[in-house]
């Protein structure tokens, strides 16, 4: 493995957000390996938006830390100069036009290309000297991408950044997205509900619900280590030959269905077929199965 693949681009150590008396985000502990595309997912008000909001600095922790390649995002100037962050529907100065916004970034930013962003916008056919609030809602995608990009970040956070956007869009957006990080290598944390956006560009998994880590890892060994597993009905399928944990059950009168977490390609019973599972599959069987069982976290 190369020194990058050790590297942590994000961490967190049982970093909690609290708001009144309820916890946004509790005890989350992950590691994002830099150079990773990594997938955020989870039901709404699980602390997706909480936790892109902490690691970008513009939320205080109540608990725990938060490190963007080993530095502070709140304290350390140099941590925050290495994010690049497109928030929840891409708020921008809509009487600005890109143009404005691009100047002005480099006015904000320690490092800044201005290059980089008006070649990416030029690239996709957004007008520049228009404000941007009288652009299509896929074109001011683009424009708060390329400002994100122009940081020249090593760790990109989107927070649901193509959710608004028609099929048309969303394919621009995801494929401009693609094609930058093959240029510069940045990690990237991307939260969406989009299951087939985030199968066809992710390869890390982090997945929130009420709160919590549930499941994290890379999707290649997530995949490996769940499958389908079909056999004769039985009310006790934690004691299938091969299953560590089953995470969704169901039965029919002669045959039970799994989707179980197994230690290997599959059942030692012969009696037992498993089959592969698909990113979706397992994200929502993790979903269905609610909070009941001890998060499963991999590095």
């Amino acid at each position: 493995m190369t020194e990058e693949a050790h590297e942590a681009a994000l961490e967190t150590d049982a970093l909690g957000k609290r708001y009144g008396r309820g916890w946004a985000l509790r005890d989350c502990s992950l590691r994002l390996p830099a150079g990773r595309i990594a997938a955020l997912v989870g039901p709404n008000g699980a602390g997706k938006s909480t936790l892109l909001h902490l690691a970008v600095g513009l939320l205080r922790p109540d608990a725990g830390r938060v490190r963007v390649f080993g530095g502070d995002p709140r304290g350390d100037a140099e941590a925050l100069a290495e994010i690049g962050f497109v928030a929840q529907d891409t708020p921008l100065y809509r009487d600005f036009t890109a143009d404005e916004l691009i100047t002005m970034g480099a006015r904000l930013n320690r490092r800044w290309d201005a290059n980089l962003a008006h070649d990416r916008l030029a690239g996709v056919g957004v007008p520049t000297r228009k404000p941007v609030g009288s652009l299509s809602g896929g074109q001011r995608a683009q424009v708060a991408l390329a400002l994100a990009l122009a940081k020249r970040p090593r760790l990109l956070l989107l927070d649901e950044p193509a959710a608004a956007l028609d099929p048309l869009a969303r394919h621009e957006f995801m494929g401009a997205l693609m094609s930058a990080v093959a240029e510069t290598g940045t990690t990237v944390l991307l939260s969406s509900h989009l299951l087939a956006d985030l199968e066809r560009a992710c390869d890390h998994l982090i997945l929130l619900q009420t709160a919590h880590v549930q499941l994290a890892g890379d999707v290649d060994d997530l995949l490996a280590e769940h499958r389908t597993l079909v056999g004769p009905r039985t009310d006790h399928p934690e004691a299938v030959p091969g299953v560590r944990a089953v995470i969704r059950a169901s039965h029919t009168d002669r045959q039970t269905t799994l989707l179980a977490r197994t230690t290997g390609a599959g059942p030692a019973d012969p009696a037992w077929s498993a089959h592969e599972v698909t990113l979706e599959d397992l994200v929502l069987a993790y979903l269905g199965a609610g909070d009941t069982r001890r998060p499963e976290v991999t590095a």
